[in-house]
């Protein structure tokens, strides 16, 4: 078996930590937790099991996980992304410890459970993810929001699961969503104004960048909370979410229609602010929803890719 790195973002993960390190345990060779300031027992438990813990301040995902890829440069073999309140199914443990064929990257499908139930309707899991590739032939998009990992070569798709299972309460997944729902205002802001250097195009193949497309050119282009409505619809009725348990249902309507509107609404705050005040988009972004973006060039106006 080619050795693996499996890399894990934690801060404050003393929840999920510990099974998400079990369940590649058996495939790793090496095992990186990139802590950014935890406060609970996280950096206590991933050492005792064996995890080298590093530290980095926090920006976004995309940003963490390619510091991460910076520190493993030296190591040989393949890089796996694990969430931490995510784990390796068995079945695509028994892949891997089978030998990844010779691509750049491979896909694998990834299931969510909400308030500990299966999602299994409305056409959004398992969804293919980039989860696994060579190292040095992989990094992450430059993105606030809905970051993937990108590959140049040939790539594959594999059987086995990731499981997205979070233990914390509701309460704490609306708080983490209204703040994707601010980084995705973000991205979708910077690829209008350009005041930030732009995630290249995923490749024009496979699922995840049709969907990309069909974000970018469809979706994007209806009436903003109209299209949020559409697409809950399209999940929810002609999808058949509402064959879903009650927990999977609250998150067909909660990630499917609340976020979405979310966005939209806060997405149209900035721009009221943007034409009130006269600020440039960075600015903006800054004085409503508390981000800073970093150092900006000259805002110019820009049709999205």
């Amino acid at each position: 078996m080619t050795p693996l790195t499996v890399i894990i973002l934690t801060c404050n993960e003393a929840r999920h930590i510990a099974r998400a390190i079990a369940s590649v345990l058996d495939l790793a060779d090496r095992i990186v937790v990139v802590d950014s300031g935890s406060t609970d027992a996280t950096v206590q438990i991933a050492t005792d099991l064996g995890a080298e813990v590093l530290h980095n301040g926090w920006v976004n995902h995309a940003a963490q996980f390619n510091w991460a890829l910076d520190q493993i440069a030296a190591q040989r073999g393949w890089v796996l992304r694990l969430d931490a309140d995510e784990v390796v199914t068995s079945a695509l443990a028994s892949e891997i410890v089978a030998g990844l064929p010779d691509v750049d990257g491979c896909y694998v499908g990834r299931g969510i459970k909400f308030m500990g139930q299966m999602v299994r309707h409305g056409g959004v899991f398992p969804v293919p993810t980039l989860r696994l590739f060579q190292n040095g032939r992989g990094r992450c998009e430059a993105r606030w929001m809905d970051e993937h990992i990108v590959v140049d070569g040939p790539t594959t798709y594999l059987r086995g699961q990731i499981i997205d299972d979070n233990r914390n309460p509701l309460d704490w997944w609306i708080a983490k969503h209204n703040g994707y729902a601010s980084f995705e205002v973000v991205d979708v802001l910077n690829r209008e104004y350009g005041f930030r250097p732009v995630a290249r195009v995923l490749p024009g193949r496979g699922g995840v960048a049709a969907k990309r497309w069909i974000k970018l050119h469809l979706y994007g282009r209806l009436p903003p909370g109209l299209r949020a409505g559409g697409y809950f619809l399209y999940r929810y009725v002609l999808r058949g979410g509402f064959r879903d348990g009650p927990q999977a249902r609250a998150f067909h309507v909660l990630q499917g229609f609340w976020y979405r509107y979310l966005v939209d609404a806060k997405l149209a705050e900035v721009r009221r602010h943007m034409t009130t005040t006269g600020a440039a988009p960075a600015q903006a972004i800054r004085e409503v929803l508390g981000i800073d973006v970093g150092p900006s060039k000259p805002s110019r106006k820009r049709i999205a890719a």
